[in-house]
């Protein structure tokens, strides 16, 4: 086997592919360099927006310990003294900050006697139930519906340890008997009885 001879490649030619071997040979030095570089500075910027992020992030508010509890669309149930059963509900009920046996309620509605024929409804536009003494007052728009007939006055309270319902403010409406107004008021024996006290007028309704 004999070696290949050069002298037939004409000098210009070789020349030529000598060059093209000195650029890639560069070429491939300069990329062994640059490239590590590159990769480097990368990393570096990745690292350096990290830091800036975690430096800069505001940091997250801390829950307050003390913040009232609220609960949405809560319901009650309990019986009371006698085994009569009531329910309550209401739009929100929300701890008293100041006083933590007090429940602040929005619009609650409490049915007496539900589990009877003749249940009596009184909803409010607010209200507020205490845990020490187990008292309901209700205010603001208070309405009482039942089988005595429908009444409207401005606070009631209700006990939920004997079951009745008692107010000291005006109440009008229509019961059985035509429409009736008086001063005071107290629902007894499940809303089976309604008594009215102080200036009470009576319309009678003769149908």
């Amino acid at each position: 086997m004999t070696a290949p001879d050069l002298s037939i490649i004409p000098a210009a030619d070789r020349r030529t592919g000598f060059e093209r071997w000195r650029r890639r040979s560069r070429l491939i030095r300069t990329l062994r360099v640059a490239l590590p570089a590159a990769i480097a500075a990368i990393v570096a910027m990745m690292i350096g927006a990290v830091v800036w992020n975690t430096l800069n992030a505001k940091p997250e508010q801390p829950r307050d310990a003390n913040a009232p509890i609220r609960l949405v669309n809560p319901r009650f149930v309990g019986r009371d003294d006698k085994g009569r059963a009531f329910v309550l509900t209401a739009a929100a009920a929300t701890r008293d900050p100041q006083e933590y046996q007090r429940v602040l309620l929005d619009r609650p509605a409490l049915v007496l006697d539900e589990e009877g024929p003749d249940p009596l409804r009184i909803t409010a536009h607010e209200g507020v139930y205490d845990e020490t003494n187990r008292k309901l007052e209700v205010r603001g728009g208070v309405r009482l519906s039942g089988a005595q007939g429908a009444f409207e006055t401005a606070a009631s309270l209700f006990d939920t340890k004997t079951g009745e319902v008692v107010g000291s403010g005006p109440i009008q409406g229509t019961g059985g008997l035509g429409e009736i107004t008086a001063k005071s008021y107290s629902v007894q024996g499940k809303g089976e009885r309604m008594i009215f006290q102080g200036g009470v007028h009576t319309r009678l309704d003769m149908k």
